[in-house]
């Protein structure tokens, strides 16, 4: 699906530069940093659902040890 994408003028300078200096698109760059945030927020949601199961499974151990 294409999209427009409006950047402040630094940032798209500075995209810029970068891609120019990788020999690349400002394009791919986009591409390439949109995929990791998107795989990052992946893990993240992995790790805070797995956060919670343990707070689930360890909820007893977790209030003695409050209480001590």
């Amino acid at each position: 699906m294409a999209m427009t994408v409006r950047l402040p003028p630094e940032l798209d300078a500075a995209l810029e530069k970068l891609a120019a200096a990788r020999h690349t698109s400002k394009h791919a760059l986009l591409i390439d940093a949109t995929s990791r945030f998107v795989a990052e927020s992946r893990k993240t949601e992995r790790v805070l659902a797995a956060v919670d199961d343990i707070g689930i499974d360890y909820a007893e151990a977790i209030r003695r040890l409050e209480d001590a």
